[in-house]
């Protein structure tokens, strides 16, 4: 059993953080591992990427938006409540150095939690960085503070100009490529922001890793759920990632992967839905 030990609800209503006590998983943690967590006996297990560790309480922090009916059980839980498991930390921890350039961290959405992290982790090895955050409305911006003091410089883009630059993340990217001096682009968010910046970069020929999420289920290599195809290779995301050269990942097919369920999870939320064979 796991207890929850700080609860916040972040941005936009759907957004929650998590800090649970986990002392085994936290002296261990690395920047960009995961966790599996369960809510109870009957749970899904939900692969998380651990936002923030604190090694010396024995905590990890995790941050999840209510998509569907086991995040919506998560955020039904409260301080001094429990998950029943988690597991971790699973996945090839991020590859951390000093660059000669700057290093560029592109977060959409939530997968902010996930860029968190590594961002530190380059910031704190001594790199220039340079993140830029990307969101529909700033309602749902998260950890704004917190990338900005890992950061050189930050910069916003919200898809209705609500806060920060009005458009994509990518038009934000492709002037910083213009400009040169980057070593390295790391970007993590929605598969489809993932793919356009990938593109974007490998004109510039600027090194590019993805942090990916395709479903999951006992994220030790054993059922093949993860897979993906990188290059002419398949992977297995739980332990050969979860980050990838950007370059290589076949996006196209990691949307149909994830989108193989929609029905699935749609009824799992409403007891009156049935499913066609």
């Amino acid at each position: 059993m796991f207890e929850i030990v700080k609860k916040e609800e972040m941005a936009g209503g759907s957004i929650y953080l998590n800090e649970i006590k986990a002392p085994q998983i936290a002296k261990k943690a690395r920047p960009g591992q995961f966790v599996i967590v369960k809510a109870n006996e009957t749970g899904e297990r939900v692969p998380l990427t651990m936002a923030d560790v604190d090694k010396k309480n024995g905590t990890i922090t995790i941050i999840y938006m209510v998509v569907g009916k086991s995040t919506r059980l998560f955020s039904s839980l409260n301080v001094g409540d429990f998950y029943q498991d988690v597991v971790g930390p699973l996945g090839s921890p991020t590859h951390i150095k000093k660059h000669e350039g700057k290093v560029v961290c592109v977060g959409g959405g939530t997968g902010t939690a996930v860029l968190y992290p590594i961002t530190k982790g380059n910031f704190e090895a001594g790199n220039e960085v340079i993140t830029i955050l990307g969101v529909r409305n700033e309602k749902y911006l998260i950890l704004e503070d917190e990338m900005d003091k890992v950061s050189s410089e930050l910069k916003i883009c919200t898809d209705d100009g609500s806060k920060g630059r009005h458009g994509f993340v990518t038009e934000e990217l492709k002037e910083l490529l213009e400009e040169g001096g980057i070593s390295e682009v790391v970007a993590i968010g929605p598969v489809p922001m993932m793919k356009f910046v990938s593109l974007l970069t490998k004109e510039y020929e600027v090194p590019t890793v993805v942090s990916l999420n395709p479903i999951m289920i006992d994220g030790t290599g054993m059922c093949g759920g993860c897979r993906v195809t990188i290059g002419s290779e398949t992977k297995f995301a739980c332990v050969d990632g979860p980050e990838f050269d950007g370059h290589k990942v076949d996006y196209d097919s990691l949307m149909r992967r994830l989108g193989a369920y929609a029905k699935e999870e749609q009824c799992s939320d409403n007891d009156d839905c049935e499913l066609n064979n």
